[in-house]
């Protein structure tokens, strides 16, 4: 049995229809991510399943048990918050363990689950500081253990991580990965951070406008991503996009006379309107190996792993990924090796991916 099941589930806010029929389903034990921009609608079906808001349509079950109706203090959810949400006045223990002293949980029951919860955080030392004591990444961890102890079905999270700078961000990352992996519970994950994303989920659901754009494992998002949306908003760089033009050979870059073969079983079944080329840009090589692509190179950004190549073909802008040692100067033509087997085609008018095999 599924542990989560979201079952065309409708919001609206007078005649503005945030959710359109969001259908989810999870096992036991998946960590599900929510990535979409500002307002598509990730937070509010957060809400829904929590409880604190209403669908206008649709159901939501866990573990058979539908949840429309029930009280979010009943509905065995824990949830972490953007904001960390510690009373100032309390103690790290006092804070962690709240929960549990107002459902009256005995003391020694509920002070096993705090210190429990503090090792697995590896926050021990700090249990008896005040909130105002401690440091944003040591506050995100005392509000994951204020849920922690509850043990919980499902564990939601709204952006827990947003607040945090770079550094720490990456630190939690790896906290909340390890955190699931030992303790094997369900989790729907709320973010924009496509890198969050990719590094912590299970399946991503990309959302917008209120719509899942595409459900699938981080390989499946990343790898074949199935609209012009879902290619440009995951990966960093950004997937390169290309207008094409299909020939009785390949695809011809607009603007150029470079074209990328193409089998005539993908070039005999492509739409006559335009078509967009996707390149990711560590599809490209130095070396010798693949198609040669000539571009002109515009800037050029060393990040200590990569060199950042920015350039053009035929007016249009392209980015590649190349490894450090690799020098190109500003305003020259460069020419990379291509993987054609890595191209992606997507029809320019619908925005849908076309298969290539």
């Amino acid at each position: 049995m599924s542990a989560l099941v979201v079952d065309n589930i409708r919001k609206s806010f007078g005649d503005v229809e945030t959710l359109k029929g969001i259908d989810i389903s999870l096992e036991s034990g998946e960590f599900l991510v929510l990535l979409g921009a500002s307002g598509c609608g990730k937070s509010t079906l957060l809400n829904i399943i929590a409880g604190l808001a209403e669908p206008s349509g649709g159901d939501v079950r866990l573990d058979g048990r539908s949840l429309i109706g029930v009280h979010p203090k009943d509905r065995d959810i824990a949830m972490v918050f953007q904001s960390y949400a510690l009373y100032p006045n309390l103690s790290v223990r006092r804070n962690i363990g709240f929960g549990l002293e107002m459902r009256k949980v005995p003391v020694a029951e509920r002070e096993k689950a705090v210190a429990e919860a503090a090792r697995l955080l590896q926050i021990e030392p700090l249990l008896d500081r005040r909130p105002s004591q401690l440091s944003g990444g040591q506050r995100q961890r005392v509000a994951i253990g204020r849920a922690l102890v509850r043990h919980p079905k499902l564990f939601l999270f709204d952006e827990p991580l947003s607040n945090l700078d770079a550094k720490l961000r990456m630190e939690m990352r790896t906290e909340l990965k390890r955190l699931h992996q030992m303790m094997k519970t369900t989790v729907v994950h709320v973010t924009h951070d496509q890198i969050e994303a990719m590094t912590l989920a299970t399946r991503i659901a990309v959302m917008r406008n209120g719509q899942i754009e595409q459900f699938g494992t981080p390989e499946e998002i990343y790898n074949r991503p199935a609209t012009l949306y879902v290619a440009t908003f995951v990966g960093a760089p950004p997937m390169n996009l290309l207008d094409v033009v299909a020939t009785g050979h390949g695809l011809l870059i607009a603007g150029s006379d470079t074209v990328i073969p193409a089998p005539a079983s993908l070039l005999a079944g492509l739409p006559a309107g335009g078509l967009k080329l996707g390149i990711r840009p560590e599809s490209f090589r130095a070396e010798a190996g693949g198609l040669p692509l000539t571009l002109r190179c515009d800037v050029t950004e060393l990040t200590g792993p990569e060199l950042i190549l920015s350039g053009s073909i035929g007016g249009q802008r392209l980015v590649a990924t190349l490894p450090p040692r690799i020098r190109a100067a500003v305003g020259s033509d460069v020419t990379l090796s291509l993987d054609v087997e890595a191209l992606h085609v997507f029809d320019g008018e619908t925005g849908k991916r076309i298969e290539t095999v």
